[in-house]
């Protein structure tokens, strides 16, 4: 233990600051009886100093003569008592769980348990994890301006889940050495397709460092999607072109995405950390104080309701000051728009318990004045029954709505009939209305990174997921998929065209439909991950953005682009509010269900499970869209017809009173979605809508 002079300094904020010509430093650990401070040489040699000062069950003091690079740990002495969950090991080197950069990987897995042959029962190793751990890094304070953030409204939104290795990994007009980093997204050239594209945020899969799991370490593969979380506060190394500048470069990628006008979202893992569970190595909060940081038993063992082997308490102070310190931090020094929170149901489960929507981590969220104005996005479901919370989430969060895929999905394999349907196109009022909740909480998707893309989708019946290594038992078996009559990879012409005419569907649905859009990065391009629904440890070209131009991706992605655009300067296709059945102009309502004789359906119809055609007419004279000035901005009328049919259908077009003319503006049938004859149509016009195609026609507003 060093003799040197260590001020007292103070608690917060918690990790490591430059200050008075020293570093302060200062982690939490309620159960400790003395916390050593390891200060780590870049030869591997350790200079322990033992922090004196606690308040609040914070360790904390500063030390004069430290500087920014400083690699450093912590070593916990204290009590080992694993039936009370406590599990304090001076031998193993910690990560603060407040470190802003953190350096290294597992390279020794037995090095890292913190226990001798069994977790509960035996005694604690005694074994070194010191050369063997991720080291924490002190940083230097600020960075990078990352611009004016673009602040789009929800209603305008467009958003596009990428992984950030994966998406440029491939990318040929990406330097090498950038290539899968945080500076190959800043490329104009990506730039440009997600611009051109329409796409108005970014959603990133986890950026936070994180680390490989046990049964990953054990089998020579690595966790290439991320939700492994080791610490919060620190961008992954792994994504830097150069190690050691993953936060400068992470910023740079954030200021060039704001440049464009383009939102950067963070996909954030608060609900379990990449420690696992008791049988798992010891790396960083469960030898700091698993009571405070983790749900344990009353035997105390880990509580796992994320699926992931532990579940950070979200009841326990420690972790509420946790995870609002790591989004404040991405939010303001690094410019970040928003959050998804990953199984944000477990953030509502205070010890374990029940769901609560005000718990308080997500209350603590809500009311942070830094966090109120960020994007706030949840995952309503965790790793349990009880944990589904699809539209049970307070006001102020969206929510990624699992059942407008699942519908969507049914409805365009002939599954179902229209009911459920009519409910996601106009918004899943059924969902959001009744907590003050708007449309665009729902945020509407018909793939993500987990599951079938685009192209898998309507290719596959089941999932191939051999290559990971579980012979085929991981991933959901739930995929309501439909390989248009054959599995995987074929020449046969008609299934082709087929499989291209219902992705285009599927995806005109989902940017049709009132609410906010999220779309898969490389659907676009007709992405194809061999039929595996849950890649998450193929860091290859399996999950690897695919850019060679082909006939087909070229027609997908100027189809995509022409249905966000169409979008984007329709005000009546995004609105605001939900439809409440207010008079138009017509003196009809402001949204009509039609059958398929152009007549409104009647309470029956709804009931008609053999029914595979829809008919919607929105009003455009109401339609409560604004400007950024706050003033309404009016629209033409809209007519979209969907029919999932096995064969054509023959449909009418409504009665004057809807429009003087239809205006075809997008047919599925076609390879890019512009109808073969765009010439206005009179109304009750009959047409052969042909099997499994999505129709939209504009009705011009009148002076």
């Amino acid at each position: 233990m060093s003799a040197l002079h260590v001020l007292p300094g103070h608690p917060f904020p918690l990790g490591a600051h430059p200050e008075a010509g020293g570093v302060r430093f200062a982690v939490a650990s309620s159960i400790a009886d003395a916390v050593d401070l390891c200060l780590i040489a870049e030869d591997g040699t350790e200079h322990r100093i033992g922090l004196t000062e606690r308040t609040f069950g914070i360790w904390h003091g500063l030390v004069p003569g430290v500087t920014p690079g400083q690699r450093y740990g912590y070593r916990v002495h204290g009590p080992y008592d694993p039936a009370r969950g406590l599990r304090c090991n001076p031998a193993k080197l910690l990560v603060d769980p407040h470190a802003r950069r953190i350096t290294g990987r597992v390279t020794d897995l037995d090095a890292t348990l913190g226990y001798r042959t069994d977790p509960m029962t035996g005694r604690p190793s005694h074994v070194d994890s010191l050369g063997h751990v991720p080291l924490s890094v002190v940083t230097s304070p600020g960075g990078p301006d990352t611009g004016a953030k673009p602040d789009t409204p929800f209603e305008e939104t467009v958003i596009y889940e990428l992984h950030v290795r994966g998406f440029t990994r491939r990318h040929p007009d990406v330097p090498a050495h950038q290539r899968g980093t945080y500076l190959g997204l800043t490329h104009p050239a990506v730039i440009d397709h997600l611009v051109r594209l329409g796409v108005t945020a970014v959603e990133l899969m986890p950026v936070h460092s994180f680390v490989d799991e046990p049964p990953l370490l054990s089998s020579g593969r690595h966790n290439y999607w991320g939700y492994a979380t080791l610490g919060f506060l620190a961008p992954h190394e792994g994504y830097a072109s150069e190690p050691g500048r993953e936060t400068a470069e992470f910023a740079t990628m954030v200021a060039a995405l704001h440049a464009a006008g383009i939102e950067v979202l963070l996909d954030v893992v608060f609900n379990h950390t990449g420690e696992g569970s008791v049988t798992g190595p010891t790396l960083s909060m469960r030898g700091l104080d698993a009571p405070n940081y983790y749900v344990l038993d009353r035997d105390g063992s880990d509580v796992d309701i994320t699926g992931c082997g532990n579940t950070l308490d979200p009841g326990s102070p420690t972790v509420v000051r946790l995870v609002t310190d790591s989004m404040r931090y991405f939010a303001t020094e690094l410019g970040v728009d928003g959050f998804r929170l990953d199984l944000a149901s477990a953030l509502g489960r205070p010890h374990g318990g029940r769901f609560d929507p005000n718990s308080p981590l997500l209350t603590a969220i809500t009311t942070d004045p830094v966090l109120a104005r960020c994007k706030l996005i949840a995952e309503p479901w965790d790793a349990t029954g009880d944990g589904y919370r699809v539209g049970g989430f307070a006001p102020q969060w969206t929510e990624w709505n699992g059942r407008f895929r699942d519908g969507v999905r049914d409805f365009w394999r002939g599954r179902v009939g229209v009911r459920d349907l009519a409910y996601r196109l106009s918004g899943s009022e059924d969902l959001y209305a009744f907590n003050t909740r708007r449309p665009w909480a729902s945020i509407n998707f018909v793939t993500a990174h987990d599951g079938f893309t685009l192209r898998d989708l309507v290719s596959y019946d089941q999932k191939h997921n051999t290559a990971n290594g579980e012979d085929n038992r991981d991933g959901t078996d739930d995929n309501r998929s439909w390989n248009c009559g054959a599995e995987g990879e074929t020449a046969d012409p008609a299934v082709l065209a087929l499989r291209d005419r219902q992705a285009r569907n599927l995806l005109a649905t989902l940017l049709l439909s009132t609410g906010t859009p999220m779309l898969c990065a490389g659907d676009e391009l007709w992405r194809s991950q061999g039929g595996n629904n849950n890649p998450y440890c193929l860091d290859d070209e399996t999950s690897w953005v695919d850019w060679t131009p082909t006939d087909r991706a070229a027609d997908m992605l100027a189809f995509a682009r022409k249905v966000i655009a169409l979008r984007a300067g329709s005000p009546a296709l995004r609105q605001p509010e939900f439809f409440d059945g207010r008079p138009s102009t017509t003196g009809r309502p402001d949204l009509v269900w039609l059958a398929p004789d152009g007549t409104p359906m009647t309470g029956s119809d709804w009931f008609d499970e053999d029914r595979r055609t829809l008919g919607v007419w929105m009003d455009g004279s109401t339609s409560l869209s604004r400007d950024r000035d706050g003033e309404l901005v009016p629209d033409d009328s809209w007519l979209l017809l969907l029919h999932a049919g096995d064969e054509p259908v023959e449909v009418r077009l409504p009665a004057g009173e809807f429009g003087e003319k239809f205006v075809p503006v997008l047919d599925t049938g076609v390879r890019r979605g512009t109808p073969a004859a765009e010439a206005a149509l009179p109304p009750r016009t009959t047409l052969r809508m042909p099997a499994r195609t999505l129709l939209v026609f504009r009705t011009p507003r009148t002076a």
